[in-house]
């Protein structure tokens, strides 16, 4: 899946839309994404200047919106009629540090895909290593509910 097609299923854009291909899915069960970490994120003019860190808070973003689509194809919502909502998360380990140059490699596999609640264990790697991990909950929501 390349970044137009992301783009069709997800609602959001730069500077927070944090996938740019999925090398991988396997309906209800599994979802292989990238996010290439570019120094030229409008992260890194604060974190940190110097030392310029990718945030743990935007890896699970990413892992997140990976499995967002993990979810959106897998119930078969309606583009543009559903969202996915971030629900909660269990067991975030931040294992080692990401830099610009890096590709984080997203993969969640499916322990509960339901449009109430979903259940996915993420793990986020570069070249092969374990950067961070967790497992994350989310809902799917009619986009007008969501709104008001």
């Amino acid at each position: 899946m390349d970044i137009l097609e992301i783009q069709s299923i997800l609602p959001h854009r730069y500077p927070i839309l944090l996938v740019d291909r999925i090398l991988e899915y396997k309906k209800g069960e599994r979802i292989v994404g990238i996010k290439n970490v570019s120094a030229n994120e409008p992260v890194f003019q604060g974190h940190f200047p110097g030392f310029p860190l990718f945030p743990g808070v935007y890896i699970l973003e990413a892992l997140a919106q990976v499995g967002g689509i993990l979810m959106i194809k897998s119930l078969d919502l309606e583009i543009g009629k559903y969202g996915v909502v971030f629900a909660g998360i269990d067991g975030a380990r931040f294992k080692r540090p990401v830099f610009p140059g890096d590709r984080l490699l997203l993969e969640l596999e499916a322990i509960s895909i339901k449009r109430t609640l979903s259940k996915m264990k993420g793990t986020a790697k570069v070249e092969d290593k374990v950067v961070a991990e967790a497992v994350l909950f989310a809902a799917a929501r009619k986009l007008d509910e969501i709104k008001g």
